[in-house]
């Protein structure tokens, strides 16, 4: 999972990346509105932890315009606020959920693997789709309820195409999603990475769609 951090304070900014990085999470950090992305054409993040009170306006007004804007990422309003209007505003504004400071990290997570079950429509920490099954939370795979022997890299490409099953993931999103703290990682090594999943869960499970990227099917 990689997330994307809008929050001022230095301390907590740096506490959530550390925290998070122990759970195997990666994220980019921010502290201002102004360097906030407008879009996210490359689906970059799988879902964003927003603060309310920024130095330069209100966390509120961003979320507003991503929305207008039809920007779907995943948001977490993280604030200090505690009041009913705070929270009703936030979730109205486009929020997917609402955590009050001083939270433990582990609530946060398990607030964030929440949000990204219900966008891939799972219910619950084991994923299905058809008779491939993922615990995204241990690395754990299985098909026709055979466990499934996957490098992490295997792993990490399979869930990627598991949180939009039956859509095209175009192959830049998913060569930066392999390595989202660096440089993409180039097609020639991608579509290696494909091959050998194929291999693993069956030809058939993973489309391509020519020119653009690849879909998992049931």
């Amino acid at each position: 999972m990689h997330i994307l951090i809008i929050e001022d304070d230095l301390d907590l900014g740096a506490a959530l990346q550390r925290a998070l990085n122990a759970e195997g999470i990666s994220s980019e950090w921010l502290r201002r509105l102004a360097d906030a992305p407008r879009a996210f054409a490359d689906d970059a993040f799988d879902c964003a932890l927003l603060d309310v009170t920024l130095p330069d306006g209100s966390g509120l007004d961003l979320l507003a315009r991503w929305r207008r804007d039809g920007v779907a990422l995943p948001v977490l309003i993280i604030t200090a606020r505690s009041g009913l209007d705070d929270r009703l505003a936030g979730l109205d504004g486009g929020a997917d959920d609402f955590i009050i400071k001083p939270f433990a990290t582990a609530e946060l997570v398990a607030r964030m693997r929440a949000v990204l079950r219900r966008q891939a429509r799972q219910a619950s920490e084991r994923w299905s789709i058809g008779a491939l099954e993922i615990e995204p939370r241990r690395y754990l795979a299985w098909l026709e309820g055979r466990a499934l022997e996957l490098s992490p890299r295997e792993f990490h490409l399979m869930l990627e195409l598991a949180r939009l099953p039956g859509s095209v993931v175009p192959k830049g999103v998913l060569a930066q999603r392999l390595e989202p703290l660096g440089d993409a990682i180039d097609f020639s090594a991608l579509e290696v990475h494909v091959s050998n999943l194929r291999r693993k869960i069956g030809a058939q499970r993973i489309r391509t769609v020519r020119g653009i990227g690849y879909m998992l099917t049931a």
